[in-house]
């Protein structure tokens, strides 16, 4: 194989430089001692246990204490001031029987790293570690987040982050805290996840990454409809996609709450590029129809008022009913024309909605196949959204929701080594 790379040595910069490696019989070439070096620092978790822990001697310890007043001491006891938020004075250096450790001085007590807490002792151990590191260094920390909280955590990845970008060092750490998806902009951040197979690598902080940390399912889509059948006909659409993780289902009830709604949250200031009320589409199909509902609850003049207007318009959905179609009517008259198949669930609901005849309300036409067959309301209505999503009419009558939503779907899928 042959690897390219570009290193320093001393002054001196190589660019692009190329260099084949082999083994031709039981040793590779070129030798390990050739290979161009690199400064490399690890801290492991051991740095967390408490010094006096791993401190076995059973008798009183003396020791002789010097303070440190070189530059680098100083700059690192100032961070260690702004991390912990506490407001040390000194930093010293203790010497008990050729063993050393360092100490501080905090409102006028002096004590060294055997009285440390394990979280102060880690954050001086990292602090050290990463200011007297050379230039263009590799230092990899284990567990960032072990004993610190979170003001502290987030205090102490600022200062490495200042100091890598001073220094040209490149830090690695792994955690399991996430709230440290807050740094996306200035933390290069993977997420690693063992399959039953092997371990995948994800570059970007997607919705099951969230999850897989912190055991919450995040719906980041918010999608909006009248009643149940929209509902269920909405699960099965993300039941297709594989998408039902991601989101959330809720009524608005009468198709004129849609629009009082989507004002509302804008209006609020809230980010609703991932929201959407979708009607059943028997009414407010016209454009003219809903400019004049959102201008009915939108009121008012200027031009922050008319990009609401605007946006709620776009956040405004219809199912591709046909035109002069009533919605449960459209709904029995699919079920009707279904044909038998192997399901036997199936043939029952689809003879059931065979034997409604003429209905006193057009909601009966699907009410009374329930009440027929002794079904629960959202039980019997899913089941009813999964005949009509095998019949000729479906395709058209999701297409508005599906054009608005896979984009987004798409998103928040999670590519190995990608988006």
């Amino acid at each position: 194989m042959t690897l390219t790379h570009s290193y320093r040595d001393g002054q001196v910069v190589h660019d692009n430089s190329t260099q084949p490696y082999s083994k031709a019989s039981d040793r590779w070439t070129p030798r390990y001692a050739k290979r161009p070096k690199r400064d490399v620092i690890y801290v492991g978790i051991d740095k967390c246990v408490p010094m006096i822990e791993s401190e076995n001697r059973q008798v009183r310890i003396n020791y002789q204490t010097t303070q440190i007043n070189e530059a680098i001491f100083l700059d690192i006891l100032r961070k260690a001031s702004f991390v912990l938020d506490r407001n040390y004075t000194a930093f010293n250096q203790h010497n008990a029987q050729g063993k050393e450790f360092i100490g501080v001085g905090l409102e006028g007590f002096q004590y060294s790293a055997l009285s440390m807490s394990a979280g102060e002792q880690k954050v001086f151990y990292v602090l050290e570690k990463v200011f007297k590191a050379p230039n263009y260094s590799l230092i990899l920390l284990d567990e960032l987040d072990l004993l610190l909280h979170e003001k502290s955590l987030k205090r102490l990845v600022n200062v490495i982050n200042e100091r890598a970008r001073a220094k040209n060092l490149q830090v690695v750490f792994s955690t399991h805290r996430e709230s440290l998806v807050d740094f996306e902009g200035e933390v290069n951040i993977r997420h690693l996840f063992a399959g039953p197979q092997k371990t995948y690598c994800f570059e970007q902080t997607k919705p099951d990454a969230i999850a897989r940390l912190t055991g919450a399912q995040p719906k980041p889509i918010e999608i909006y409809v009248e009643d149940e059948m929209a509902s269920a006909i909405v699960r099965v659409i993300l039941g297709k996609l594989k998408a039902n993780k991601w989101v959330s289902v809720g009524k608005f009830g009468a198709a004129i709450n849609s629009f009082t709604m989507a004002g509302g949250l804008l209006m609020r200031g809230e980010d609703c590029q991932n929201v959407c009320f979708v009607l059943d589409g028997d009414r407010y199909r016209s454009e003219e129809d809903i400019e004049a509902q959102v201008n009915r609850v939108v009121t008012g003049h200027g031009e922050g008022v008319d990009e609401i207007r605007q946006a709620a318009k776009a956040l405004i959905l219809s199912f591709g009913l046909p035109d002069g179609q009533q919605p449960e009517r459209y709904f029995h008259a699919s079920l009707c024309q279904q044909p038998a198949t192997n399901n036997e669930t199936h043939n029952e609901i689809v003879e059931a909605a065979q034997e409604v005849g003429v209905v006193a309300n057009d909601h009966h036409y699907l009410s009374d196949i329930l009440i027929r067959l002794g079904m629960d309301e959202r039980v019997g209505l899913s089941r009813i959204a999964d005949i009509f999503s095998n019949s000729a009419e479906w395709e058209g009558f999701v297409q508005p929701v599906m054009d608005w939503l896979v984009p987004r779907i798409e998103i928040l899928r999670e590519v190995e080594g990608g988006a």
